[in-house]
């Protein structure tokens, strides 16, 4: 198989995989190759914003999973079209899977979402990934490939980079309990775990979100964090306040309340859940 973006979520994903299967990862740099080949993974050299560095990819793994964000500042995506153009010069992959985000859906009011729904985006990363998936499933129709996309919300755990032990330590704050709204989450050996799932069970055409059961607050879930870790509980803040103290990618989070149904995930990937509240997943 082959991962295109492979950073924390695809290395465990890897991880899962190895040695039953081959794993190839896409890399730019020499010093992703190093530490790649250290798990027992085998770099290729290309780059998504590169198109001719791509063209070794065509026929080469017969399972694809696509975990490289889009670039930062539009709302279009043309590393994912590089990619799909790239796959199609031979045969096609049987299986495709594309990690995508819930926030497409845009601000839906603190109601329960499922796959159904119409997309609303409304933030340029957002308006971004609905492109690709766009881009990954008409490849799909073209093609035959199987193309399975999985929306992601929140992902977390204790030892990724820019999580909750982090934000606590710098005291972020969030919105208080009139002005606060709902945010899903999702620990990352379980999007791993659905993610290798998906690449063998994903429907055609079929989207899946990649949520745990909780549907707290985002106030709450910061509060349950801080109680876990030992740390003050954040300060809370009126929605009026945070527009001044917090940056505009923060506001963008803060302005979108959603909770996310989970059924596809069991009743068709048939994952069972490792952390399926964040109370344990914090910790572990």
């Amino acid at each position: 198989m082959l991962i295109v973006g492979c950073g924390d979520v695809g290395t465990r994903t890897a991880r899962l995989l190895l040695p039953r299967v081959r794993v190839l990862a896409l890399v730019r740099s020499g010093g992703d190759a190093a530490a790649l080949r250290g798990l027992g993974i085998t770099p290729l050299a290309g780059d998504l914003d590169q198109a001719a560095s791509l063209q070794r990819l065509a026929g080469l793994a017969p399972r694809v999973l696509h975990l490289a964000p889009p670039p930062r500042g539009g709302a279009d995506d043309p590393r994912t079209r590089a990619l799909l153009h790239a796959l199609a010069r031979r045969s096609a992959p049987q299986a495709l899977v594309y990690g995508s985000t819930t926030g497409v859906y845009g601000d839906c009011a603190g109601a329960l979402v499922r796959e159904t729904r119409p997309i609303r985006p409304q933030t340029v990363r957002a308006q971004a990934r609905a492109a690709a998936e766009g881009e990954v499933r008409a490849h799909g129709r073209r093609s035959g490939t199987r193309a399975s996309i999985l929306r992601i919300p929140g992902i977390y755990a204790p030892d990724r980079a820019g999580g909750a032990r982090e934000r606590l330590g710098k005291g972020t704050p969030v919105l208080a309990p009139e002005d606060d709204v709902y945010s899903s989450h999702i620990h990352a050996d379980d999007l791993a775990r659905a993610c290798a799932l998906a690449l063998w069970r994903g429907r055609p055409q079929r989207v899946t979100h990649v949520a745990d059961d909780s549907r707290l607050k985002m106030g709450e879930y910061f509060d349950r964090a801080a109680d876990l870790y030992g740390l003050p509980r954040p300060p809370r803040v009126t929605r009026a306040a945070a527009r001044e103290a917090l940056s505009p990618l923060l506001l963008s989070f803060m302005s979108e309340s959603r909770r996310i149904d989970n059924t596809r995930l069991k009743r068709e990937l048939r994952l069972r859940l490792r952390h399926p509240r964040p109370d344990t997943g914090l910790l572990s």
